[in-house]
């Protein structure tokens, strides 16, 4: 496929959702209406995110995968000229995964939500914040302007925020405002960050500033752009210390919203992190990239310790929260990569990126279904002294939530198992003028964070599908795996499947994108 027909169908993965959230507000067609008007915008919702989902599987295949260290599909219109300002996009190796994973997970959030929407606010307005919230999310993995960069970041906050404040339970309204100040905080920070760059540099093209690498920015100048955008981006992550908004948000957060939370929002983050700060200030990561690793593994181990404390019986952990710091400790993995400078370790954190997303995704899929069944998600209610026996009353629910536990623990044949791998590998050697007794200490404590998560994993399996026989014969049965979880659900366990078998077809992408990134080192 020419450049000019991807050229067209980037464009249109961008611009059709933000249509679609307009035309979610408006008044549907007598003629689709359905059974009423909610049925007819929520058909809506699946209809345009399906289309985005098929133009981007269009352009994965018309990708040049011979080429992905190259722009492809570029875009790239004068848009604001006294200020540089250009509407540029594009995509390679690095974006394109990111770019279907949005897709997919947010069609399958609209499918879900089809059959089961969440109680609060109208329909419309929760289609319109879906279709916002994704064309927000693929801008941000599509844009090469560090000023549209910022200004699809921001974009994603405001509908994730009124998702959680109308359609999320608990103290959902506290939980939003948390989410909401921590990662404008960040996003004041990083836009100093951002505009220190393109004046310093004369640009604000993220391909000019990549292929620069840096040349035309003094090292105290990287520096201070590093601390400003990496706080940013930090918080979007989260990295530890930065992470306390996230249980709260994951926690009050619809189910769609807490998949597209972790699925896709998180990535945010360290996609910056790989796209600006690798590339554009080489020098200032440099200083920082030690510091970044050992935030990391803090994160690693402290995410893995409060999950086995939320595990214990009597502790009153709740499933969703248990989940939330689960993530806290995977993205560790992805900053650990990112922090060791080296392609093998980059290449971990990316391929962790897309693992977490699928597998957390379901994750989150499955605690909602088990809390809906259950009318509870806290662990000592859903168990209770025996265990809550999910095998036996909803054995298919339970057989998908173990498989979703020793995926995220890192089983080998599953996606789980290769990022966080990598990432690991890349700090046992880490890049060029790096400390590697440092690293091998990161690299030690990592590995021992993933005994822990193996054990937080595991008891959450004991606990919630496993129960005596006698407990099991005495509860009632439970709705099992219904048709349209199934098809919202399959998806992500395949791919999960295909991605632990299959890992090249993932690194073949990102890998030359990598080494360009960093200078073909």
């Amino acid at each position: 496929m020419n450049d000019t027909a991807l050229q067209y169908i980037l464009a249109a993965i961008v611009v059709l959702p933000l249509l679609g959230s307009a035309g979610a507000l408006l008044p549907p067609p007598p003629g689709l209406r359905g059974r009423g008007p909610d049925q007819a915008v929520l058909r809506h919702g699946v209809t345009v995110t399906g289309a985005v989902l098929i133009l981007s599987v269009v352009l994965a295949a018309g990708f040049d995968h011979d080429h992905p260290a190259t722009m492809q599909a570029g875009t790239d219109l004068n848009w604001i000229p006294a200020l540089r300002i250009h509407l540029h996009l594009g995509i390679d190796g690095i974006s394109l995964p990111l770019v279907v994973l949005t897709a997919l997970l947010t069609f399958l959030c609209a499918l879900y939500s089809y059959f089961h929407l969440p109680a609060g606010g109208s329909a419309k307005s929760f289609v319109a914040l879906l279709l916002l919230l994704e064309a927000g999310t693929l801008a941000t993995f599509s844009v090469l302007d560090l000023m549209l960069f910022f200004l699809a970041f921001e974009t994603v906050l405001i509908p994730m925020y009124f998702l959680i404040a109308r359609w999320g339970g608990g103290d959902r309204e506290r939980s939003a405002l948390r989410f909401i100040v921590y990662t404008l905080l960040g996003s004041v920070i990083m836009l100093l960050g951002l505009l220190l760059i393109g004046v310093k540099a004369g640009t604000f093209d993220m391909v000019a500033l990549a292929t620069d690498n840096g040349s035309h920015l003094s090292h105290s100048t990287q520096l201070i752009a590093v601390l400003a955008i990496g706080l940013g981006l930090a918080i979007k992550a989260p990295m530890w210390p930065l992470h306390s908004w996230l249980p709260d948000a994951h926690t009050a957060a619809p189910t769609v919203g807490s998949v597209l939370l972790a699925g896709v929002l998180l990535k945010m983050g360290t996609y910056g992190l790989v796209r600006i700060v690798l590339p554009d200030t080489p020098g200032g990561i440099q200083t920082f990239a030690p510091y970044l690793a050992a935030f990391a593994v803090v994160g690693i181990i402290y995410g893995s310790l409060a999950c086995l404390a939320l595990a214990r019986r009597g502790n009153g952990g709740d499933l969703k929260r248990l989940i939330a710091y689960s993530s806290v400790g995977h993205m560790g993995f992805v900053l650990l990569g990112i922090a060791s400078l080296n392609a093998t370790g980059v290449n971990g954190a990316l391929f962790a990126n897309i693992a977490h997303g699928l597998i957390t995704g379901l994750l989150f899929f499955l605690v909602g279904a088990v809390k809906d069944r259950y009318g509870s998600s806290d662990l000592d209610q859903l168990a209770g002294r025996t265990g809550a026996a999910l095998y036996g009353r909803a054995p298919r629910l339970g057989g998908l939530l173990a498989f979703a536990a020793v995926a995220s623990l890192g089983l080998p044949g599953l996606a789980g198992f290769w990022g966080e791998m990598l990432a690991m590998f890349g700090a046992f050697d880490p890049g060029p003028g790096l400390s590697r007794p440092a690293y091998l200490t990161f690299t030690a404590i990592a590995a021992f964070g993933t005994l822990l998560t193996a054990g937080y994993l595991l008891t959450v399996v004991r606990r919630v599908c496993m129960g005596d026989r006698e407990t099991t014969e005495l509860r009632p049965a439970l709705a099992d795996v219904k048709a349209y979880e199934f098809a919202a659900w399959t998806p992500l366990a395949a791919l999960t499947v295909l991605a632990g078998l299959w890992p090249a077809a993932l690194l073949g992408l990102t890998d030359p994108a990598v080494r360009s990134l960093l200078g073909g080192h």
